[in-house]
């Protein structure tokens, strides 16, 4: 039995699972719950797989390791070709409300209520044939450098994702991040060049994770700027890495030190954060939370590993339609009809594989 049979028997017994490929890895993982309960953890000392939402005030789900099988095998999938369903067309509906809400947050900035907000919205799409290891494999197989999973549970939802940033990589005491922010279309050309706009948003991310860490981290190491693409985009990224402070810091702080980001949410944090809450007009759940393994046993280091990825570029799976998240970071130079082409753009990545 394959671990593609293992996702469709699990899933007609409607019984949690999640399955995930890590980054330009070939080595496709997951964890396969004994039973219909929906365990959470507040800790964060449990092993298994988490999952969590935006607002870090709400409970972390997890699939623990000591109540699921563990399944791991290597991954060889067929080349696929990529097909863009021609019946998938925009899905202009929220538009006004999504240029109205980017309006509200340059008027906010103007004001110096906040630097950055990170304006998302929602695309539904139908998906009458949906095929669950079909879209899998497509994530899988067209994009390689992403974060690539199905996470399920019949009380809570399917989601699927090909996400390009990680939230947090530590083994022992070591750890690595990112900062990952600033979006433009991929053309195919050696050089390029980068806007005041995304420069200024990437570093507020920068900026941002290193003063969070500060106190409880050492030995920090900020790399260069390097630009990296993910699926028909590029972003900018800054890898950021060091030795977590283990009298003054556990996992659970430096997670919330860390998440949710000025990528996903904005600066100051706990203003973008509130402004979201009250104006998106929609309730983000799980897009822009995060999701990983969490404490795992490291065999050869023999210590425990945790690696979690913020859930970008994802859709949700309800009564035959895809919802689709996608979002992008407002400052003061941003344009209004920009922002809505970005949204646009990253809706490709997700309506590429359905």
């Amino acid at each position: 039995m394959t671990i593609f049979d293992k996702i469709e028997n699990h899933f007609k017994a409607q019984t949690p699972f999640v399955v995930y490929r890590k980054p330009n890895e070939n080595i496709i993982s997951g964890f396969f719950q004994n039973s219909k309960e929906i365990f959470f953890t507040e800790d964060f000392t449990c092993s298994g797989f988490i999952f969590s939402p935006f607002d870090n005030k709400k409970k972390s789900i997890l699939i623990p390791e000591n109540e699921s099988e563990f399944y791991q095998e290597k991954l060889i999938l067929s080349s696929l070709s990529l097909n863009i369903n021609k019946d998938l067309q925009a899905d202009d509906s929220s538009k006004l409300h999504f240029t109205n809400l980017v309006e509200k947050i340059l008027e906010g900035i103007s004001k110096n209520q906040f630097q950055k907000v990170v304006a998302s919205r929602r695309e539904i799409q139908n998906v009458p044939n949906f095929k669950l290891v079909d879209t899998y494999k497509s994530i899988l197989q067209n994009y390689k450098n992403a974060f690539g999973y199905i996470w399920y549970h019949p009380d809570i939802g399917l989601w699927l994702g090909a996400t390009p940033e990680t939230l947090l990589n530590i083994t022992g005491t070591n750890f690595s991040t990112m900062s990952l922010a600033g979006t433009q279309l991929f053309k195919k050309i050696k050089d390029v060049s980068w806007q005041a706009k995304e420069l200024e948003e990437q570093q507020l991310v920068t900026t941002f994770i290193t003063s969070q860490i500060n106190e409880i981290a050492t030995n920090l190491k900020i790399n260069k700027k390097e630009t990296i693409k993910a699926g028909n985009l590029l972003h900018l990224r800054t890898k950021i890495s060091g030795e977590i402070l283990q009298k003054k810091s556990s996992l659970k702080q430096l997670i919330n030190a860390l998440h949710p980001t000025p990528a996903v949410c904005g600066f100051p944090r706990s203003q973008a954060k509130e402004f979201i809450l009250n104006n998106e007009n929609y309730n983000r759940s799980y897009y822009t939370g995060y999701l990983g393994e969490l404490n795992l046993e490291d065999k050869i280091k023999k210590t425990k590993k945790s690696s979690i990825f913020v859930n970008l570029r994802c859709m949700e799976i309800k009564n035959k339609e895809a919802i689709i998240y996608v979002g992008g970071g407002i400052t003061k130079e941003s344009s209004i009809l920009k922002e809505w082409e970005e949204t646009v753009s990253k809706s490709e990545i997700m309506k590429l594989v359905l």
